[in-house]
């Protein structure tokens, strides 16, 4: 029930909102426009009023198509080897053919065929709407919130259960809402207005222009440029939907449990004593396993009598980089005495999937435990993980014993791992603790990582909503604290930003932090300019990897300004508190 409440309440948010605009003229014409009916014995065609049903059939098939293209649309891409922008290609195709049968009722009949298993009183309408629903379903991608974004996580990883069905048939019905709004209120207008209902050929060709539009907007991301324009009035509404305990439950876990994983919820996280959380789900979807004998799985069922720790992390994120140091110390540590560790690299950017990419990590890291990567989410969603870095400690008969999410609490899990081990072996001869520095920031002692790609970004000061697409940006007046700007011709993508134009755009970044480093990829330069006027320049080359930008001998607030050649990608900037000499002096805000 809470899945369904959030997922209506979720859609409904999401049906007003402005990425909906583009959208409405099409539901607007399409709900009143009367349909076609082709005589064959006549060899014409003739128009005939729009049944009352039309609007509610022209939802229903958004409805259906919209909620299999997001459930099975990525996965079925997947298994088809494809990329991803086929989905979108093809409803633009779709959006085309569709329009041209609105204006060319004999190229309508045809379209509508493989429909004709619907009722026969519905389709001797010539035209019912809902072959126009599902076409305009499969091109129908709203604004991807929180409840949508579980959705298309669920149907990546193919963890389709009950209740991501539920999940996402509520947010379809949701959104569908207001749209049907719309819909009806075209029929009215239609049916009130004589001048329409004299003119149905007109009001037909009207619809079938709107779409021609809404499909060549597509091509040239019209609607994306569209919405910059308009304010994001709804994101108020999802931060209060989704921001509380009970919201992120149900959206991380819908879906996800199965009678292998349930007991997890027996661990609480960061526990200081040992827990029982039932057996540990398999390791499983592995694409390939870094550090093991040409590359052989490992299945935990052979590690009975062994302790084992299993790591998530991610090799560019700098919450998992100030994390492995520990993991490794433990494993030089404790593997003599029966302690197996194993790194599950579960990607948050499609760049660490390459497995080139993944080895390069885990040998600046010093990993040499075996890594599995599970670029498909497999393992990761069967422990029913969120977080980055994420450790499961697993004791010798396969149960888990400890769960600890995100950095910290090092101490008692090292505490825990001694434990484990000796009562795996009690005479076993166990090593001094490790005396690996805690370098996890306090809650706010440093700005939080900050993204700029347009699936998760935050902390932007520009005054327009970040979207993707290209964009012209300017320097906002006043820049708040723990923030960044853009300036100059940008794409934003879903995971990165790059200049557009055939100058180098510019960042700046409002920060507090002792060490600042950006993700960054592409061929060119980068140069960062600290307030004082020190600049320094960064060649950047390749794949995409971590670039420190700025260190100080503490934590302090800073403004730099980045200046990025066209050809980069700037992926995010990630914050610490280490120490050292710095390669830009920085200069204390304000």
């Amino acid at each position: 029930m809470d899945l369904i409440i959030i997922g209506l309440l979720g859609g409904l948010i999401t049906g007003i909102s402005p990425c909906i605009l583009p959208v409405l003229p099409v539901i607007f014409l399409t709900g009143g426009a009367q349909s076609a009916r082709y005589e064959a014995e006549l060899g014409a065609s003739r128009t005939v009023p729009a049944r009352r049903s039309r609007p509610y059939l022209v939802i229903a098939g958004l409805i259906t198509s919209f909620t299999v293209v997001t459930l099975a649309g990525s996965l079925l891409l997947g298994l088809l080897h494809l990329p991803q922008d086929v989905i979108r290609w093809v409803g633009i195709a779709v959006l085309v053919l569709i329009g041209i049968g609105l204006m060319v009722p004999r190229f309508e009949q045809l379209l509508e065929k493989p429909f004709q298993w619907i009722p026969r009183r519905e389709v001797a309408n010539g035209g019912s709407g809902f072959g126009v629903g599902l076409a305009l379903g499969a091109v129908f991608v709203p604004c991807a919130g929180p409840v949508l974004a579980a959705i298309i996580v669920a149907g990546a990883t193919g963890r389709i259960g009950l209740d991501t069905v539920l999940l996402t048939a509520s947010f379809a019905v949701g959104v569908a809402v207001p749209l049907l709004v719309f819909a009806l209120a075209g029929r009215g207008v239609v049916e009130r207005i004589r001048a329409f209902r004299t003119r149905e050929r007109g009001l037909r060709i009207a619809a079938g222009v709107a779409m021609l539009a809404l499909a060549v907007g597509l091509v040239f991301s019209v609607p994306q440029q569209l919405q910059r324009l308009v304010p994001d009035y709804t994101a108020a509404l999802q931060r209060d939907l989704t921001d509380n305990d009970q919201a992120a439950q149900a959206l991380g876990l819908g879906g996800l449990v199965t009678d292998e994983n349930r007991d997890l919820d027996n661990c609480t996280n960061g526990a200081d004593e040992l827990q029982s959380c039932g057996t540990a789900p398999a390791i499983r979807g592995i694409s390939s396993w870094l550090n093991t004998p040409d590359g052989a799985g490992i299945d935990l069922a052979q590690l009975r009598g062994k302790v084992v720790l299993i790591d998530f992390s991610a090799y560019s994120c700098i919450n998992c980089q100030r994390s492995i140091p520990h993991v490794v110390a433990w494993d030089k540590a404790y593997r003599d005495a029966g302690l197996q560790v194993i790194g599950i690299h579960s990607p948050e950017y499609a760049f660490e999937k390459d497995a080139s990419n993944v080895a390069a990590g885990a040998r600046d890291f010093g990993i040499d435990y075996p890594v599995a990567l599970d670029n498909d989410l497999s393992t990761w969603t069967a422990y029913r993980n969120r977080y980055w870095p994420a450790h499961y400690l697993i004791d010798a008969s396969g149960t888990v014993r400890h769960i600890s999410f995100g950095e910290g609490n090092y101490a008692a899990t090292e505490k825990m791992i001694r434990e484990l081990l000796e009562d795996a072996d009690p005479g076993v001869a166990l090593p001094a603790p490790t005396e690996v520095a805690d370098d996890t920031p306090d809650a706010g002692s440093t700005t939080r990582e900050t993204f700029l790609g347009s699936s998760k970004d935050v902390n932007f000061a520009g005054p327009d909503p970040y979207r993707a697409g290209p964009g012209t940006f300017a320097y906002p007046t006043d820049q708040a604290a723990d923030t960044f700007a853009l300036d100059g011709a940008w794409t934003v993508e879903t995971q990165f930003a790059t200049p557009t134009g055939p100058e180098p755009a510019s960042i700046r970044l409002d920060d507090h932090a002792a060490e600042v480093r950006m993700v960054l990829a592409g061929e060119g330069s980068v140069r960062v300019r600290a307030a004082d006027g020190t600049e320094t320049t960064l060649d950047v080359t390749g794949t995409p990897r971590s670039y420190e930008i700025a260190r100080t001998d503490s934590v302090q607030a800073g403004v730099v300004t980045v200046d990025v050649d066209p050809g980069v990608e700037v992926y995010s900037f990630t914050f610490g508190r280490a120490r050292g000499s710095a390669p830009i002096r920085r200069e204390r805000a304000g």
